[in-house]
């Protein structure tokens, strides 16, 4: 059942109130490449969006047909999802760094009749991914090969006219299928409707100060529930501007660019930030600095100036836990930074932290309209939430595996709650692993401690059925130069270091044994991490475990796996 909404405040009729109130407010800011900028106004988006919609319509899209769209995030991704429901159809967007295999599973599982593509990396690698005979539409900045293969968007509008009358869809019509990232094997098809989108801004909105003079930046993928919620839906509910990112390699002058008033980032990339700043100014000289009453006002506006986010206003984590000494160094230097939680079962949004330093370590307390409960078997997390999804598509069993007709979707997560009421996640249900003494280890707690290590990309604690837990480490592209270039000996020391001072943090039953150095990349393409940069934990223990008795064997604080 969708959550109910006012009509006027679904998101296509959101979209016709920015175009008609503020036709020539600058609704989204895209960069070309090199450079140049594109602005769209609110105007050009519904006249662009329209006139695709005209086009899908002549090719025959109608009412529940899914169309999907595979791309980094650009106005035209927007434009694309805003054609598609005004086409009647439902939206299935693919994460931009999908291998072929999952592509195709997910283009023939969800039965899509056309697909968009936009800007992407490594398009050659996965087009054997896109069934034979599927119809494409390439955006203008879709890879040079998309655009020679397939009718290009600005000649297609170019071809038709707007649609006459302005279509809108009901809450309880589905608006999407968002394919989880998977984790735990074939991702599953989460079905939200238009109300259940609304609904959960909505009381997202109560917390996040986002309106129409707010500013955001997107590139997290769309295709992922909190930017999908956040920005795409966010804008759609406040006519805020949306600045989108370039590249990695453009990010600083993406974000300076922005000026972000509301700033969402996944705890990797604030590790980045931090360690950016620590390369060019060592922690023990920011602490001296931070001490001293009249510099330390001027350090932190200089660091906050470089990171693009003095304007920034409300900054938060999500999508993994985030540890506390990182929250605890933010907060130094003048930016607090509040975790959120969900899953794309529930638009990711059930809890969301203040930004207090008394929150930090917790996810904060529920939503309005959100219930929250701990499994007195499991200590799993389960909630209850309008916006609930609607199940799973095609995988009716599943559905109710997970939302019994109960409604308190079962999040796999295990945490509990203080007196306060705010929520704190230990770890995953599944995760949990025995060691050969009788005793349970939580993984994730003692990984947010050892990604602190500035050498460190990603990591996974393992170890069922061993003495202690070990840790494989995957390397950062600085440190796997810094070996390259003969500095092993400095890193391997910086390691066992760092082993040394999480398992001082550690229960006994949870000390590990070893660091594992692992020589090959962790990709989604060998299918270790999921797009989102989560670790497959399964697959790591199929491609290691066989070596871990011969590793711990060594007895050595860190390993080499070459």
């Amino acid at each position: 059942m969708s959550a109910t909404v006012p009509a006027d405040q679904l998101p296509l009729q959101r979209l016709y109130h920015w175009a008609r109130t503020a036709p020539d407010r600058i609704a989204f800011t895209q960069p070309l490449g090199g450079g140049p900028v594109a602005d769209y106004k609110w105007a050009d988006v519904l006249d662009q969006a329209s006139r695709m919609a005209a086009h899908l319509l002549a090719q025959g899209i109608g009412p529940g047909d899914r169309v999907a769209l595979i791309s980094k995030n650009t106005a035209h991704w927007m434009m694309s999802d805003f054609a598609i429901w005004m086409a009647g159809a439902v939206s299935v967007p693919l994460y931009p760094t999908l291998a072929p295999g999952t592509i195709r599973q997910i283009l023939e599982h969800s039965g899509s009749k056309l697909l968009f593509v936009g800007k992407l990396d490594g398009w050659e690698h996965m087009k054997p991914g896109v069934p034979d005979g599927l119809p494409c539409i390439s955006h203008p900045l879709s890879p040079d090969d998309a655009k020679k293969s397939y009718p290009g968007w600005d000649a297609l509008i170019g071809g038709v006219k707007p649609l006459g009358e302005l279509p809108t869809r009901p809450a309880e019509d589905l608006s999407t299928i968002m394919y989880t990232s998977g984790t735990t094997g074939m991702p599953k098809g989460v079905m939200h409707t238009f109300g259940n989108l609304m609904a959960a801004v909505e009381q997202g909105l109560k917390r996040i100060p986002l309106t129409h003079e707010s500013r955001m930046l997107s590139y997290l993928p769309l295709s992922h529930v909190v930017e999908r919620a956040l920005v795409e839906h966010g804008q759609l509910a406040t006519g805020m501007r949306v600045y989108f990112a370039e590249s990695l390699d453009t990010f600083t002058a993406d974000l300076q660019r922005a000026r972000p008033t509301v700033f969402f980032s996944v705890p990797r990339l604030w590790v980045k930030f931090q360690q950016g700043i620590n390369h060019k100014m060592p922690q023990k000289k920011l602490d001296l600095l931070l001490k001293i009453p009249i510099l330390s006002g001027i350090v932190k506006k200089k660091l906050l100036d470089a990171l693009g986010l003095d304007q920034c206003q409300f900054a938060a984590a999500g999508a993994a836990p985030t540890p506390v000494e990182l929250l605890q160094w933010y907060a130094r230097i003048g930016l607090r930074i509040a975790e959120g939680y969900g899953m794309t079962e529930n638009l990711g949004a059930t809890h969301i932290a203040t930004g207090d330093p008394a929150d930090f370590g917790t996810v904060g307390r529920p939503y309005d309209r959100v219930q929250c409960r701990i499994a007195p078997d499991s200590g799993e997390i389960q909630v209850k939430a309008p916006w609930n999804m609607l199940g799973y598509y095609k995988q009716p069993e599943l559905s109710k595996e997970v939302l019994p007709d109960d409604g308190w979707l079962k999040t796999g997560d295990k945490g509990s709650t203080d007196s306060q009421g705010r929520l704190k996640i230990t770890g995953r249900v599944k995760d949990l692993f025995k060691t050969s003494k009788g005793k349970y280890v939580a993984p994730a707690p003692i990984e947010d401690k050892l990604v602190m290590h500035v050498a460190v990309e990603a990591c996974c604690v393992t170890g069922a059925n061993l003495g202690q837990p070990l840790a494989l480490l995957m390397l950062n592209e600085e440190a796997r130069k810094q070996v390259d270039a003969g500095g092993k000996a400095e890193l391997e020391a910086s390691l066992a270091e760092h082993l040394q001072h999480v398992n001082a943090t550690l229960d006994p039953h949870e000390q590990l044994d070893c660091l594992v150095i692992t020589a090959e990349a962790w990709t989604v393409d060998n299918d270790l991490i999921t797009p989102t940069f989560k670790v497959k934990r399964n697959k790591i223990e199929d491609m290691f475990a066989a070596n871990y008795g011969r590793w711990v064997g060594q007895r050595k604080p860190v390993v080499w796996n070459a």
